[in-house]
C-alpha cells in the first residue's frame, strides 16, 4: 500500500478540523464574515479529505483485490515425441532468500502445477491477507482423453523440492486449518491447478491470484504454443 494515499487525507482533514474550529469560535465571538470564511475553508478541505480518502480505499481495494505473487517458472524442452524434460524453478520466501530449480521428465502434449490453496474473503485480502499456497504437485498431461488413460504417466512430488520456509507461511496455513470453523476470514481450502502446452524452449511463469493459479507464456516459444496448441481432441 502506498502511505502517502492515506497521509494526505489525514492531514488535510486534520487542517480543515482546525479551520473549521477557529471558523466557529470567530462566529460565536461575533466576527461573522471571518468566521463564516475561515469555517468554509475549513469544511472544504475536510470535504476534499473525505473525497481523496474514499480515492485512496478504492485504490488499495483494487490492490489488494488484484494482487499476485510468482509461484513458479517452468521451461521444457522436448527429448522426444510427447516426451519433454521440465525445469521447474520456485523463488525464494524474502528479498534475498535463494530460490529451487529442479529437473523433470514429462510425457504428453501439457504441463500441470498443481497445489493447495488457502483463499481469504475479500474483506480480509483487502485488510493484508494474501492467497496461501503449497505446491503439490507436477504432471504431464494428454490432450487425447485415450492417450491420457492408457499412454504413459509422469507425475513428480513439488512439496519435497522446497526448502524450508519456502514458499508458504507455515503458521497461517495451519492456524487457518485448524481454526477455520471459528475465523470468518477463510473463504475455502482446496487443490487447484493450471496447466499449458509443452514446447521445445517455452517458458512461462505460474502466479498465485487472490482466487488461485494463473499460468501466463513468458517467450515467445510459449506464446506460439498457447497460441496453436490448443485443439479440439476427442
Amino acid at each position: 500500500m502506498v502511505w502517502w494515499w492515506w497521509i494526505v487525507p489525514t492531514v488535510v482533514g486534520l487542517l480543515g478540523l482546525v479551520l473549521l474550529a477557529r471558523g466557529l469560535a470567530a462566529l460565536f465571538r461575533g466576527r461573522v464574515f471571518s468566521g463564516f470564511l475561515v469555517g468554509a475553508g475549513g469544511a472544504g478541505f475536510m470535504a476534499a479529505a473525505a473525497i481523496a480518502a474514499l480515492l485512496a480505499l478504492d485504490v488499495q481495494t483494487y490492490a489488494r483485490l488484484t494482487y499476485e505473487q510468482p509461484v513458479a517458472t517452468v521451461e521444457t524442452r522436448q527429448l522426444g515425441p510427447q516426451y519433454f524434460e521440465a525445469t521447474v524453478m520456485q523463488p525464494g520466501q524474502g528479498e534475498n532468500a535463494p530460490g529451487v530449480s529442479n529437473l523433470y521428465p514429462l510425457h504428453g502434449d501439457e504441463w500441470r502445477v498443481e497445489a493447495q490453496v488457502l483463499k481469504w474473503k475479500p474483506w480480509a485480502n483487502v485488510l493484508g491477507l494474501d492467497t496461501q499456497y503449497r505446491l503439490d504437485r507436477l504432471s504431464g498431461r494428454y490432450q487425447s482423453i485415450e492417450q491420457e488413460i492408457n499412454g504413459a504417466r509422469s507425475v513428480h512430488p513439488l512439496r519435497s523440492a522446497a526448502p524450508e520456509g519456502l514458499p508458504w507461511r507455515i503458521s497461517a496455513w495451519n492456524t487457518a486449518r485448524k481454526y477455520r470453523r471459528y475465523v470468518d476470514a477463510v473463504d475455502t481450502l482446496y487443490g487447484g491447478g493450471a496447466y499449458m502446452p509443452m514446447a521445445d524452449g517455452a517458458k512461462y511463469e505460474v502466479w498465485l491470484t487472490q482466487s488461485g493459479l494463473v499460468a501466463r507464456p513468458a517467450n515467445n516459444a510459449a506464446r506460439a504454443a498457447s497460441a496453436g496448441g490448443w485443439t479440439e481432441v476427442q
